[in-house]
């Protein structure tokens, strides 16, 4: 045990009696110590130390450690972070509560309409549409765009309150609003935070600003059967950036809602009633049979397109299931009579000491430089002339090219190309285009909690990805959210911009697949250490994860994209070769 002693004589410590300090004081990161009156709103604080920086407002704070509104009154001294708007958790909170002043502004102008936000769109913003009465035509719009800035204006507070839950299902049993009364048949917590912003009083899944006075950078525009509110992306704030009159991933949705309503299940309450009747299996059965039969629809596009097909490109973001959605694609086309040769861009990496560096001088892994492109070209061109090639083998431990298997294929092979730069257009500059066929596959979620209520795509895949990193390579649920904006930046600049270049889009979101991985993600996410940025990510996700009825996962077929992610695949060692 050590021992501290002081040299001074007592007489010199200065120790006097003081008062309680009636102020509290906050340090932030640049050393700066605020003080002001204990119950100050931290937005106070916030406003006194951001003011003039030109940098986007805050929105929300990291308070000792932990996500924290703005609204909430600081009580003792602490460390601070200012969270903004074009972070990911602020532009998470701009976009939650740009949607209730979109659904408390709608209820007072168009009294009966109940708004429904429906799934994200490319370049910032969300589908919505109208039940209750007829879409809103493009003059409605434009009134209701009018009235909601009018509320910007007025920075009119965001008012925050905690009720017992039996008083919240009281309010929302008046307001006749049953998905919310389904919603919260699975709380289990005494209590329910409710938001109220005009005449609007509403749960809202996660923080939220504490007045609408941010809320400056919107649109709302007129589309089929709905229209978008449109919010600037994460990575261009301020910027309201054109969208393509119908963007390939609203099919995607179209095609989902159908699959919903084929279930019977319109959001989580109606998954959670599910599990509880007994009707999982049901459930599974069904999702997984609309999988396979549009797996079956894509391999049969590729069969009978009438200029032949001799390479599959397949991309899409982190854990969206890309491998055995291949897999599963190359089994289909074998039973068409084709013969499917899967080859890895893996292994067309260049050495790692070539490897390029990004801004920072990092080995950049993401790049689509990684890979070896005029070798690729190359083989990929003697490949489809008949020509006998020995592939390559990336040795991921010694970090070099080695050698691999020699093989030639003839007119019925069809080579599947699975990787993140698969539909890069840079990638087969020297192939020709006729010979591809173009997938990108996402878990393109829209089993919201209700009918604003999101839940994102990109979590799902988080989800996803933490169950399979913990069982599959080792890595804790730290590790994996440590590395997952590193990953997203990665798919913002080497995905994402090339997902409107596919011929089709496959959809791998399963309705039950939340309920399946909750008990297997929960543990996990407990282990990760207090106070640390992966822990308020955690939080995020467990909160997102109370209002799912866990399920068992023994139904789950052995070949379906989950089993990617939870283990016990029959697909996890099959590789196509040619036959």
């Amino acid at each position: 045990m050590a021992l501290f002693v002081c040299k001074l004589p007592i007489t010199a410590l200065s120790v006097r009696l003081s008062r309680p300090r009636r102020t509290a004081r906050l340090t932030f990161p640049d050393g700066r110590v605020f003080e002001a009156p204990i119950g100050t709103p931290l937005s106070a604080y916030m406003a006194a130390a951001t003011e003039g920086d030109g940098l986007p407002p805050a929105i929300a704070a990291i308070l000792d450690g932990k996500l924290t509104e703005l609204s909430r009154p600081v009580l003792r001294d602490g460390q601070v972070k200012p969270v903004r708007v074009d972070s990911a958790d602020g532009a998470r909170i701009y976009r939650r509560t740009l949607i209730f002043l979109l659904v408390a502004v709608a209820a007072q102008e168009f009294p009966g309409a109940r708004v429904y936000v429906e799934h994200a769109i490319p370049n910032g913003g969300f589908y919505c549409r109208i039940e209750g009465r007829q879409p809103f035509s493009p003059e409605e719009l434009r009134h209701l765009e009018h009235r909601m800035r009018a509320v910007v204006e007025a920075d009119l507070p965001i008012i925050r309150q905690e009720m017992p839950l039996e008083e919240a299902i009281a309010l929302f049993r008046r307001a006749g609003d049953e998905e919310k009364l389904a919603l919260l048949e699975q709380r289990r917590k005494p209590t329910l935070i409710v938001y109220k912003l005009l005449d609007t009083q509403d749960y809202l899944h996660g923080f939220m600003a504490p007045a609408t006075g941010i809320l400056r950078h919107f649109a709302l525009e007129p589309t089929d059967h709905g229209f978008l509110l449109r919010f600037p992306k994460q990575t261009a704030w301020g910027v309201i950036q054109p969208t393509s009159p119908r963007p390939p991933l609203f099919e995607v949705f179209t095609e989902y809602s159908a699959w919903l309503r084929t279930l019977g299940i319109r959001d989580v309450g109606g998954l959670n009633e599910a599990i509880a009747s007994g009707r999982l299996q049901e459930v599974i059965l069904v999702t997984e049979a609309l999988h396979e039969q549009r797996i079956g629809t894509i391999a049969e596009q590729i069969a009978r397109r009438p200029e032949p097909v001799r390479i599959v490109l397949i991309a899409g973001p982190s854990s969206s299931g890309k491998t055995t959605f291949a897999r599963r694609l190359a089994v289909r086309l074998l039973a068409l009579g084709l013969r499917p040769l899967a080859i890895s861009l893996d292994d067309y990496f260049v050495d790692r000491a070539l490897t390029p560096r990004d801004e920072h001088g990092e080995l950049d892994f993401e790049s689509l430089y990684t890979i070896d492109l005029a070798l690729l070209n190359r083989q990929i061109n003697q490949l489809i002339a008949g020509e006998e090639v020995q592939l390559p083998r990336f040795d991921f431990r010694q970090g070099r090219r080695q050698p691999g298997l020699t093989v030639r294929i003839g007119p019925q092979h069809i080579l599947i190309l699975e990787g993140i730069h698969a539909l890069n257009p840079d990638l087969l500059t020297e192939v020709d285009p006729r010979h591809c066929f173009r997938v990108y596959v996402s878990a393109l979620t829209q089993l919201n909690l209700d009918r604003y209520n999101r839940v994102s795509t990109t979590d799902t895949r988080l989800i996803r990805r933490i169950v399979r990193d913990a069982h599959a390579r080792g890595y804790s649920a730290a590790e994996t959210i440590a590395r997952w904006e590193s990953v997203r930046r990665g798919e913002q600049r080497w995905i994402f911009p090339f997902q409107d270049k596919a011929d089709v889009m496959f959809n791998s979101a399963l309705t039950y697949e939340l309920a399946v991985l909750k008990p297997l993600v929960e543990p996990l996410l407990l282990q990760i250490e207090p106070g640390t940025p992966e822990r308020i990510e955690a939080n995020r996700l467990q909160a997102l994860l109370q209002w799912f009825q866990p399920a068992p996962s023994q139904d789950i077929p052995s070949d379906s994209i989950l089993r990617e992610f939870i283990g016990g695949s029959i697909l996890e060692h099959y590789r196509p070769w040619p036959l």
